[in-house]
């Protein structure tokens, strides 16, 4: 397979989940792969670099936290001088916790979730924006909290909407060079973020400790298509797209997937 063969992506989050799945999904394309994620993630890490390395490409990894500007600028700067160019931005990082209605929301937790997916999305292209090929590909990681909102997600919302803005700033800024900027929208993802006792105790509040099993047919209920979430290679695949030459006139739109939930009519 050669969709992004010569290529290199920058990918933040890359330890697990979605972030690993673009990793994998990417070089199993042809692209060599600059990974980042927060330091106690590194045994992940290098999964995830063992991972892409068996699919015969190059990984290089750094701990990097997407608040932390200088960080995120070694990690690529390592990354580019270790592989040679960078073609594709894939910010992904993220975080979906502390739940709550809006007026009962801590300072901390709109903070430092606005400090991570908003503001580290944007420290995240500041840092590679130096690197990137002209005709090279910026895909930013939102979800359907991007398109509309939900009760309890303030904080998360906010920051998913924001990122669309900036994202279509972006593509104006860019394109003269070439450089399309999309965002990926996707709704629920069968990983840890979603897959928890916080999340389930939120969708489930008229039981005491709900399991995965209670939260399953309220998520499927959610959705058009009758599943409670989509995998992550489903989110890896319309990133790949975006990535890949094959969405060449594709710029400042985003790209939903979430098996129906944003079209589902209650």
């Amino acid at each position: 397979m050669s969709r992004l063969r010569g290529t290199v992506a920058f990918v933040t989050g890359a330890a697990r989940g979605m972030g690993r799945s673009h990793c994998v999904r990417m070089a199993a394309e042809g692209a060599d792969i600059i990974a980042v994620d927060l330091a106690p993630s590194s045994a992940d890490l290098d999964e995830t670099a063992l991972l892409v390395r068996n699919l015969g490409r190059r990984c290089t990894t750094s701990a990097a936290d997407v608040r932390e500007p200088e960080s995120l600028a070694a990690a690529v700067s390592n990354g580019v001088a270790e592989l040679g160019r960078l073609d594709v931005i894939v910010a992904n990082a993220g975080i979906y916790a502390d739940l709550a209605p809006s007026w009962e929301l801590q300072e901390s937790a709109w903070r430092g979730t606005l400090d991570i997916n908003l503001t580290g999305v944007w420290h995240t292209i500041r840092a590679a924006m130096p690197h990137l090929s002209d005709g090279g590909s910026v895909v930013i990681i939102s979800s359907t909290n991007g398109v509309k909102g939900t009760a309890n997600t303030a904080h998360y919302s906010a920051s998913k909407h924001a990122v669309v803005g900036l994202a279509r700033t972006l593509a104006n800024e860019l394109g003269p060079r070439g450089i399309r900027v999309n965002t990926v929208h996707p709704g629920a993802v069968g990983t840890s973020m979603i897959r928890n006792p916080d999340v389930f105790a939120n969708l489930r509040p008229d039981l005491e400790n709900p399991s995965e099993r209670d939260a399953v047919a309220l998520l499927a209920a959610k959705n058009l298509l009758p599943v409670p979430w989509v995998d992550p290679i489903d989110v890896s695949n319309a990133v790949l797209f975006l990535a890949s030459e094959e969405s060449r006139y594709v710029t400042g739109t985003q790209l939903v997937v979430d098996a129906g939930l944003t079209q589902k009519v209650d």
